[in-house]
């Protein structure tokens, strides 16, 4: 998300640096082009003006043309007001998430349009809820319109290991919704996810039938799922729902196939509720808290360390991790180890979702693509290592001319993928040489360079 917006405004200020000095002539052409990019990345334009205004307000003066840094000045105020056009900044008391102040049972009311990625944003909550929080959830789904989607919200309960409401055909929405509560107080259920029902477009039926359900429920938290796909529809979505309905936070879905990201910069000027979590991927464990502040860092190509970090924490395997640490240190690295830690970056979600939280990354988007880095080739390169013997995964020198042929036959690839793949090992190995060498802060510095395979010799960092 927001990659087109972050790389036009790295641009616009990387002319600013080149000046030096700066004049107010200066300024108000960055801010020409910073509208230009913002009305291109699709941000509603009330949002464009009021959020221009501010940063010229700030920037058009002797505080920036005097400044030590001019230029660096101009981004400090361009990013504070990206902040608050989030949601973050003043007043923003630093909660995110959902919010379960509230005496047990909490009803968390799911709505939306169809397709937006309700239901599974549901399950992800539940099981986010279960695992992070250690709550006792309720999944209920009041769909009695849609095909099989109280069987599609069953079967997320299962993966998720939460309870869904058992279906009791012909029942009505309200009805669903007054057993689920009944169930979950005699149950002693922490929390009720009621998963509403969702139509193609807006209509009287649907927020009829919503607000029935809310105001028997008295939900604590009311989220509206909206697909960042669909751009400014998202937002007139996100409008129409808060006026009839009310709504305390938005989950943003596909974040992850949106370049453009205005949606995310119009949700909150539009509704004035918070952006609480981002959906990233069909996975159950594909979702995260929205942060203001880390979002505007990674806009102006700052890179979002914090997030990767959390990441990397509820993903990978410590044990694990400390065990290739070792090997790594000892130079007795291998092909299993190598497989091992293709594992471990897999759990992590998209290497280029990964990368971007890297500060400076987008000036090396080219070089990533031309990298060939996706979730395809770390399966690949895993099918490839799983067709060799325990013996050549251990001494890959072994691996000749037929080998090479009998493992591309047995992974379904092709010789030149297994040489690309031993000659990253090779990269890889050399590195971590070198960084032993250089004692525990050569191994600090490389740790980065060392968990993305692939990269070899071109790594960014």
């Amino acid at each position: 998300m927001f990659e087109a917006l972050g790389n036009r405004l790295t641009g616009v200020f990387d002319k600013l640096r080149r000046r030096g000095a700066l004049s107010d002539a200066d300024v108000q052409e960055a801010l020409r082009e910073v509208r230009i990019a913002l009305l291109e990345a699709d941000v509603a334009l009330p949002v464009v003006k009021d959020l221009v205004n501010r940063v010229r307000d700030r920037a058009v003066g002797q505080e920036v043309i005097r400044s030590v840094s001019p230029a660096q000045q101009v981004i400090k105020i361009v990013n504070d007001a990206l902040v608050e056009a989030l949601g973050g900044g003043e007043g923003d008391d630093g909660k995110r998430g959902i919010d379960l102040n509230a005496p047990s049972p909490l009803p968390i009311l799911m709505v939306g349009l169809q397709g937006s990625g309700k239901t599974t944003t549901s399950g992800k909550i539940a099981l986010r809820l279960r695992v992070r929080d250690r709550k006792k959830v309720l999944l209920a789904s009041l769909d009695v319109h849609r095909p099989a989607a109280q069987l599609q919200l069953q079967q997320l309960a299962d993966r998720a290991e939460v309870t869904c409401l058992p279906i009791v055909m012909g029942q009505r929405p309200l009805e669903i919704a007054a057993r689920a509560m009944d169930v979950a107080r005699r149950e002693l259920f922490d929390v009720v996810i009621l998963d509403t029902a969702g139509r193609l477009s807006i209509d009287a039926e649907l927020m009829a039938e919503v607000a029935a359900v809310k105001a028997f429920a008295k939900p604590h938290e009311t989220l509206l799922v909206v697909d960042a796909m669909t751009g400014q529809d998202a937002v007139q979505t996100a409008r129409a729902f808060n006026e009839q309905v009310g709504v305390t936070g938005i989950v943003m879905t596909r974040v992850d196939g949106d370049a453009r990201g205005g949606a995310a910069l119009s949700m909150r000027a539009v509704t004035g509720a918070p952006i609480k979590l981002l959906g990233a991927g069909e996975k159950l464990d594909a979702l995260e808290d929205f942060h203001p502040d880390r979002i505007a860092n990674r806009i102006l190509g700052m890179g979002d360390i914090v997030s990767l970090v959390e990441r990397a924490a509820e993903t990978i395997d410590q044990a694990e991790a400390e065990k290739l640490a070792k090997k790594m240190q000892k130079g007795s690295f291998d092909l299993e180890d190598y497989a091992q830690q293709i594992k471990q970056i897999g759990k992590m979600g998209s290497l280029s979702g990964i990368l971007g939280m890297l500060p400076g990354i987008g000036k090396m988007k080219a070089q990533i693509e031309n990298a060939n880095l996706d979730q395809s080739m770390l399966k690949r390169q895993s099918a490839i290592i799983s067709s060799m013997t325990m013996k050549e995964r251990r001494k890959p020198d072994l691996i000749k001319a037929s080998r090479k042929k009998r493992i591309a036959a047995g992974s379904g690839t092709t010789v030149q993928e297994v040489n690309r793949l031993l000659k990253q090992f090779d990269d890889m190995s050399d590195m971590m040489k070198r960084m032993n060498k250089m004692g525990q802060k050569g191994m600090m510095r490389g740790g980065l360079a060392s968990l993305m395979p692939g990269l070899g010799n071109k790594r960014p960092f």
